[in-house]
Formats: structure tokens, sequence, C-alpha cells
């Protein structure tokens, strides 16, 4: 013990010269004691911190300037989780490990040329090395470690000597745009829900339930209203609920589960589009259903997830049934044995309430929050008879719903207009619209549909207050209409009809970005599910295609060992140049993903790849011969 904490100390201190070691090394000490980590609270800044307009950055070169807008969103108290502890979201996804790390970052960003490379190691900027104009000025990897120490009890200690760090997705790449991302992958996710269990686009009267209204979660009450259906949804901490419900995003709360059932017979009975918080625990609203139910035949649920985040199951991520929520606060502390097993009760009642609704009708999938895992480590009855690995009694979103989207090569496409002015974002948006509708005249019927959910969405997303932070957009894209709209953006920009640099990123959640064998590639059934190939090249071929940054990291989403991912920014500042490059790196960023997903056997992804390579005569990829007749494998192993 003392050892490990002498460990951290010394490494703290090293950022600093010996005459200031006395004074430090107490005020760290008491933080390592306190919160297990040495955050260096003494050293954050006291500016404002947000997305400053990209000339108020002091620079060599406008791609750090760039950098540094998208770093400070992330730090932004508007936007991120706990701005002091340096978390952007879920609870634990840091931009850096300390204040120390993010002075030495902006001062290397300020100074850098572009004959330079940042090298940033989980938080840690190791320093500028000489590079070439053609490389990336930034890059991140976060919480790389050999693959045997990639345990949660590692994670912990690693962390607590300053050594390694949790980026998330896109905290540690410098790429968040706030809660507008979620928004809209949720709703995709609903909309195509309805058209793949309810046979509709149109889900008025239809009722969604889940629960969690957190950080990434309270997307939800957002995306139901936007779709057009009643959600329901469940949270047991009181501080979400009234934030949700203070910023427009929730329409209604209550404690009262008889109140909660006469709300949804009215707002189906009337079609109205509904968010409806429950202050209560999700496991009390699933089995009250299955009572409506029982007592009048009334399946009051079309649709069921669920979004407590059981990647952190035994330390707030999960409240169970049986305690209030201060009764759980207390035992998870006090008696963390105790707690873990109340944990496991709840979750097998959680589970028998959905099962019995599944079987009168209702549609339930896993949100990749490690739902199912969960359930099924604490015994509950979720196993799918023949199952593979990754498989349960019901899909998750990516095996069932955004998978076959993914294949078609569509995935979550982003960008920032670095002048922080909300008319440039305006007219991006206009660009966007138009090039995606000129396209959509000649493509298949499925990808039209793709096009107009997003086309929708933008619309939407303008008139419902979407941007928190810089001013950012999302939209679901194919390789196509990701490099028709970073061309026409960058057009725009030389033109001066966008009055300064934008920078073109995605989510790590994406076709190509990430290895999760219990969310992104979980429909991947050839047995590679559990191989990183697909993240990591993702990552060094956008490194040399063109990228501005480019970020490697473990954990994600799912949890530490369980996932790696990537991803990127670049800089689109109207030149010829940043043409060239936003051409060749989205081709390759979308294109490998869409490959390994053809070579895994799916056929949305063959035929994508197919249509691809007729366009692009340098593109030639391995295609896959499937077995026609099955017999000749029985005969051969028989």
């Amino acid at each position: 013990g003392v050892q490990r904490l002498g460990l951290s100390l010394r490494n703290a201190l090293r950022y600093f010269p010996p005459a200031l070691h006395s004074t430090l090394a107490p005020e760290f000490a008491q933080e390592l004691r306190q919160y297990g980590h040495i955050y260096m609270y003494r050293f954050c800044p006291s500016i404002r911190m947000r997305a400053y307009p990209i000339d108020e950055y002091p620079c060599q070169i406008r791609h750090a300037a760039a950098i540094m807008h998208m770093i400070m969103n992330n730090l932004d108290p508007a936007v991120a989780q706990f701005p002091q502890e340096l978390v952007t979201y879920g609870g634990n996804g840091q931009v850096f490990s300390n204040w120390a790390q993010f002075r030495l970052v902006l001062h290397y960003l300020s100074t850098m040329s572009e004959e330079q490379t940042l090298v940033m190691y989980s938080g840690h900027p190791l320093g500028l090395f000489p590079s070439l104009p053609s490389s990336p000025r930034c890059v991140i990897t976060n919480g790389m470690v050999i693959p045997n120490y990639s345990s949660r009890e590692s994670y912990e200690k690693m962390f607590a000597l300053g050594i390694t760090m949790y980026g998330q997705m896109t905290a540690g790449s410098y790429c968040y745009i706030g809660p507008q991302g979620i928004v809209h992958g949720t709703l995709l996710t609903v909309l195509n829900a309805g058209r793949r269990y309810l046979g509709t686009s149109d889900l008025r009267g239809r009722v969604f339930v889940t629960s969690g209204l957190g950080g990434m979660s309270g997307a939800q009450a957002k995306a139901a209203v936007i779709a057009g259906c009643v959600g329901v949804i469940a949270e047991v901490d009181e501080a979400p609920l009234k934030k949700r419900h203070e910023q427009g995003w929730l329409m209604e709360i209550t404690k009262d589960l008889d109140h909660c059932m006469q709300r949804i017979r009215q707002a189906k009975r009337s079609k109205m589009a509904l968010s409806l918080g429950y202050h209560g625990n999700i496991v009390d609203l699933w089995e009250r259903l299955w009572e409506e139910y029982e007592r009048t035949g009334d399946l009051l649920v079309d649709l069921g997830s669920d979004q407590t985040s059981l990647h952190n199951p035994f330390s707030g991520g999960y409240y169970p049934v049986q305690l209030s929520f201060e009764q759980a606060n207390q035992l998870m502390n006090s008696d963390p044995q105790r707690f873990r097993t109340v944990v496991h009760e709840s979750l097998r009642r959680h589970i028998a309430a959905i099962n019995k609704l599944s079987e009168e009708g209702m549609y339930f999938w896993d949100y990749g929050n490690a739902f199912l895992l969960e359930a099924k480590r604490a015994g509950a009855e979720v196993q799918k008879s023949g199952g593979g690995a990754t498989e349960f009694k019901y899909p998750s979103y990516v095996q069932h719903i955004m998978g076959d989207i993914f294949s078609l090569g569509f995935g979550p496409f982003r960008w920032v207009c670095t002048s922080g002015n909300p008319s440039d974002l305006a007219e991006t948006d206009d660009i966007a619209t138009s090039v995606l509708e000129e396209i959509s005249a000649s493509v298949t019927e499925r990808v039209r549909q793709q096009y107009s959910d997003n086309i929708r969405w933008i619309r939407e997303a303008g008139k419902h207050n979407m941007v928190v932070g810089s001013q950012a957009r999302i939209l679901y894209s194919d390789q196509r209409g990701r490099v028709s709209i970073a061309l026409a953006i960058n057009k725009a920009v030389a033109d001066g009809r966008v009055t300064a640099p934008v920078v073109i990123s995605r989510d790590h959640h994406d076709v190509s970005g990430t290895d999760s064998p219990f969310r992104e590639t979980s429909n991947i059934y050839d047995g590679s599910a559990f191989c990183a190939d697909m993240a990591v090249q993702n990552v060094i071929g956008d490194a040399f295609r063109g990228a501005t940054w480019v970020s490697l990291h473990n954990g994600g989403g799912v949890g530490w060992g369980e996932v790696i991912n990537g991803g990127f920014g670049l800089v689109l500042d109207g030149s010829e140049e940043a043409g060239k490059r936003a051409r060749t790196m989205l081709n390759w960023d979308v294109s490998n993903g869409v490959a390994r997903r053809c070579w895994s056997g799916n056929s949305n992804a063959y035929e994508t790849i197919q249509l691809t390579m007729e366009d692009q005569p340098h593109l030639r990829v391995t295609m896959p011969y499937h077995v026609q007749d099955e017999h000749i494998l029985y005969n051969a192993l028989h």
C-alpha cells in the first residue's frame, strides 16, 4: 500500500521542479487518499472553459488551434459531466488524467509547427516529435495495456499510479459534441426498431419503456418524442430527472405507478408524443406493466430496452429494486459483497418481468450497456439455446437494428464549426441536406430510407435546440455521403460561405472504428468478434491518409478490457490539400469495416463493398465464397 502510494506521488511530482515538491507532495497525497487519484486541482485554470472561436487561440498553425477548440469543448461545464476531474461523460471518461497535462498540452499545441507531431500516452504528453507536414499533428493512445493485464483491478491500480487512463470513446480523443450525438443514435435505433419489430415507420401511439436519464441515457426521452412515440423512462436518482425536465428533454415526471399507467393509456389513445420520467426503480415499472397485463389483458408496452450503466454494476451503475437510492449508496460502501448479491437478485427479477412481457408480444433489445451480460452472470434466464458467445435470448441493438445499417456503411459522421458561429452551422446544415437530397436520387431504397431519416433529423435538430457547447452537427451517412458532404463543406470554407475551418470527425461507435464483441461487432458470426485488427488498422490507416489527429483506446461504452476503439479529427480549411485528404481518408475509414463485415458473412456488406469497388478502380477487396451445401461439412466431419 504505502509503496504504491509513494510511487503515485513520485510519478505526479515528475511534472514539477524539485523546489516545488515539498509544497505539492502533501496536497497530492491528500487527493490520492481522498479520491484514489491525483487530479492536481490547484492547476485547474480559472478561465471559463469553452470552445472559443479558433482565431482567439495563440498558435503557429491553425490545425493546432482547431485541436485546442475541441479539447476545451470537452471540458466545458455545460458539456462535461465532471469537469473538475477532467471527465467528459460516462462516469469516468477523461480528456487527460490531471491538470498539469492539460496545461502542457495546450502549451505544446500553441507552439508547434507543421513539421511536428504531439504524442499522447494515456493523457501524458510525451512531447513534440519531428514529422512531415502530411503527418497527423497529434497521435493519441489511451489505456493501451498488455492484453493479460486488461482487467478492472489492473485498471484501478494503474489509474491510481497516474500511468493509464480511461478515455471512453470521444472524451480522450477530443471529439465529444455533447448529448446531440447520442440523441441522434437513439432516434435512429427507435425508428429502425419500429420498422423491424412493428413493421411501421409510424410510431404514434406506440410505447417504448426503458431506464436511465443520466449522461448518455438522458437522450432516450428526447429521441422518443422526435420519433413520435410514448417514451417511459425510469430513473432512481432525482438529480438527472430534474435536470432533463428543466432542460425540456423530459415532458413530465411522476413518482406514482398508478398515474404512470393512466398517462400511458391516455397517450396511447390520443397518439401524442410523450416523454414521461418515472422517479423509481425500473424493475418496479416492468413488474407493474406485467400486473396490468394480467389484470386487464392490455399490453401497454411495444418496445423495451435498458440503459442502466451495467459496465459498472457494483459502484453506482445499477440500483437494486430491494433498496431505496440512499440505502443502496450506503450498502455499496459498507458491505460491497452483500451489495453484489442484492444486485444479482434484482437483475433476476428484472429479467423475469421482461421475459413474461416479451412472451406476450413486447420486443426487447440490449442497448450495448452489458445488461444481458451482467444478467447472465447473475444467473437470470437470458441464455439463447444453441447461441454463440455473444448471443443471448434478446438481441443487442447492433445485432438486430444498427448492425445492418453499419454494414451499408452508415455511421455517426459529425462536424464542428470552429468559428463558434451558429450561422456557419446553419450553412453547413443546408449544405448537408442538399448533398443528401441530390445523392438520394441514385441509390437503393434501403439507402434512401436512411438518407431521408437523416434529412428529417437535421431539420428537427435545428428546432429541438440540440447544440450544447461547440457549434456541431451529427448525422448518419454512408461512404459516398460522408465524402460528398466533406468536400462540399471544404468548398464552402474556401468560398467564405463558412467563415472558419470545420473539423470533421465521427463517434468511435461506427462501421470500422470499434471492435466490441457485445456491441459494435456483436453481429460478426465467423468467430472473429473478439479480434481487434479492424479498429487498430483503422487508426493506422487514417493516420497516413490525412487525419489531423488520431486516437486509439482500450475501453469505451462497455468497459475496460471489453473493447478496442479509435477515432480521428480532420480539419477542412478550404485548401485543395484538405479536400484530397478528406476524400482518401474517409473512403478508407468506411470501406475497412464494410470489407471486414463482408468477409465475416454479412450480405448487406457484400453488396455495399461490391458497389464501392465498381465506383473505385483502385479498391480490390478479397471476397468470400460461402458454403452452399451444408452436407459437405457434415460428411467431412463425420
